[in-house]
This record gives C-alpha cells, structure tokens and sequence, in this order.
C-alpha cells in the first residue's frame, strides 16, 4: 500500500503537450452526450451522467447537474442489488454536497462489492470535500495503485491544494502535467483551475492568473476559469477586461456567481444602477438554488450576502451551514469573515465564484 503522505513527486521537466483543440473537443463532447439520450442500458446512462457532469464543470451550467441527478435517480429498479447504480448516485449526490447521503449510498456499494475501486475513490473525493483529510489520504492510499499517474497525482494535488499546502499540491500538479499521456484537453484544464483557485486562496494573484489563463488556452469556453480570472483581472486593476468576460457568463451560464462578480465590480465602479440590476438577479437565483440545493450553495451565498449582496446576517447563516457540511480552511475562513462583518462591521467578503464539483 502507498503511504501517500510520505510520496514526493519529482519535478519534472514540463513540455508542451498535444491536446485535441478545446472547442472541437467540446463539440465531440456535446456530441458523445446526444448520443447516448435515450440510452438503454445502465453502462450508457452511467457514462452519460459522467459526461453531463464535465460539461456542467466546463460550462458552469447547474441544469447539466440536475440532469444528472435524475438520471442516477432513475437507475433503480431491477439494477438496485448492483453496487454500480449506488456508486452514480453518490457521485451525482456528492455534486450537490449531500455528502452524508453520498457516503450511505457508497456504503451500500460497499456491501455489494468490497473491492470496487471507484467506490474509494469517490469516497476518499467525498472525505477530502467534507474537510476529512487524514481519511481521505488512507482511503486513497488503498486505491492508489489502481488509478494511472495522472490520476494519481490530480488527486493529490487536489488534495494538498485544499489543505493549503501550495507548495505540495504544486509539486503533484507538475507531476500530473509530465505523465499525461492522453489527448483530451478536460483534464488538464480541469486540474490548471484547481492550482488557480489554491494560488486565489493564497492571495497569489500573478501565479493564479497563469494558471487560469492556460486552462483557459486548453479549452476556451471553460466558464469558471474565465470567471475566476476577470476576478483576477478586476483585483490587478484591469476591471474593464474582466466585464467583457463577465458579460457573456452572466448572459448564458445558470450560475449565479457571474452576476454577483459583476455587481461587485460595477459597483467598485461607480456604476449603481446596472450593479443593482445584476445584484438583484444574482440574489433572487441564490435564494432559488438555496431553496433547492441548500447545503451546495450555502458558501457562495454566504460570499454573495456578506459581499454585493449586502445582507450580513443571511450570510452569517449559510456560512455556519456551510461549515456544518464542510470543515475545510475555506469553510471556516468563510464563518470568521461572517463573524467579523456582523460583529464589527468589517469589509464583507468577496463572492469568489463557483465551481461545484470537487
């Protein structure tokens, strides 16, 4: 068994790497999903909830989300003695942050099937969301040897990036980045977000930059890296830039964190009467998805309501929800900030933008 807390990951030497071009894949994408609508077996659907759920993380569109929670759903019935249809439902259930009912269902897969690699791997994906690290390191180290490298170290980097282990969680990702071997752009692009979002969190705003422009070369219509980085932009004192890549996400995507980023900014700007139409719209959304999705939305709401949004104490309360589902860093940075600003009034938070599955 590898004691994955003692690895060290080489530095590698980077080069370019040869990836299918990110809008053709996306459109293979969109076209491997019409083909497999009306599916007829379990396999199908199970690909196609995977494959709603990478379009929903690079489109930032929640309704893919939805629809593939009811897809998993609805997989019950002459399949429901098989581990496989609880181990979908748990990952569609893990999205929405319904973590304890996500490790009840992987519980039951593991009465089924004891050995089933993937169910580990999506309960270890669920420890490291609920902030349980030290789990999710033994539960991932009982499975590590079934993954390729590249899995292996995304995994990893995902893991030390949560802790707030920068330097760590940078060491994975290069690694990651030497040993792909495949030609999809998702992947990578998925993993050069996640190390942008932990420079974020670290205030590193040149290191976060690189990374969720180069994301953003690997697949240009990746919505929360281009969000991410017109709040990157927006910091480093070019607002007008991050409104141009604002306007089009707030327009298309379902995610209401656009129209908060942009209500902040405008705001910052002067601009008072469009903030108050885009704050307006992102807070009648929030309280849609909160009544829906509660414990998924409760850490951008809870940014949402202390910042733009202007409303303390309703993000007091969705930050202590938060931190009820989730004791992460982040989760109890986010209560400390609430504390302080229906305290003392400090400086409200910052919506930071959404990126649902972890």
């Amino acid at each position: 068994m590898t004691n994955l807390s003692e690895t060290v990951a080489l530095e590698p030497e980077v080069g370019s790497l040869t990836l299918t071009d990110g809008s053709i894949a996306l459109l293979n994408l969109q076209a491997q999903i019409d083909g497999l609508e009306g599916h007829d077996t379990f396999e199908q659907a199970a690909t196609l909830i995977d494959l709603l759920i990478l379009r929903g993380q690079i489109l930032g569109r929640i309704s893919d989300y939805e629809q593939a929670a009811q897809l998993a759903n609805h997989q019950f019935g002459a399949s429901a003695t098989d581990a496989a249809p609880y181990i979908a439902r748990a990952r569609t259930r893990a999205v929405f942050h319904r973590f304890a009912e996500a490790l009840d269902d992987l519980d039951r897969a593991d009465r089924m099937a004891p050995h089933d690699a993937v169910a580990k791997r999506e309960r270890a994906a669920i420890l490291q969301a609920q902030g349980r690290f030290d789990e999710a390191i033994s539960t991932y180290s009982a499975v590590m040897d079934s993954v390729g490298q590249f899995e292996r170290a995304a995994a990893l980097a995902g893991l030390w990036a949560e802790r707030g282990e920068v330097d760590r969680a940078q060491r994975f990702y290069l690694d990651g980045l030497r040993c792909y071997r495949g030609i999809s752009p998702f992947p990578v692009a998925l993993l050069e977000f996640q190390l942008g979002v932990m420079w974020m969190r670290d205030a590193r705003l040149g290191e976060a930059r690189t990374c969720f422009e180069a994301a953003i070369r690997r697949v240009p219509a990746y919505a929360p890296a281009q969000g991410h980085l017109a709040e990157v932009e927006a910091d480093l004192g070019n607002p007008e830039s991050a409104l141009a890549r604002l306007y089009p996400l707030a327009v298309s995507s379902d995610d209401p964190d656009y129209a908060a980023q942009l209500a902040r900014i405008l705001g910052e700007m002067g601009w008072n009467d469009e903030s108050s139409v885009w704050r307006r719209w992102a807070a009648d959304r929030y309280d849609e998805l909160t009544a829906t999705h509660r414990e998924a939305f409760a850490d951008h709401a809870a940014e949402f309501w202390l910042g733009p949004g202007n409303d303390p104490k309703k993000g007091l309360r969705f930050a202590t929800l938060n931190l009820e589902a989730r004791k992460t860093p982040r989760a109890r940075g986010l209560l400390a900030q609430a504390l302080d600003v229906n305290m003392v009034g400090a400086t409200p938070a910052r919506c930071s933008g959404a990126a649902l599955p972890n």
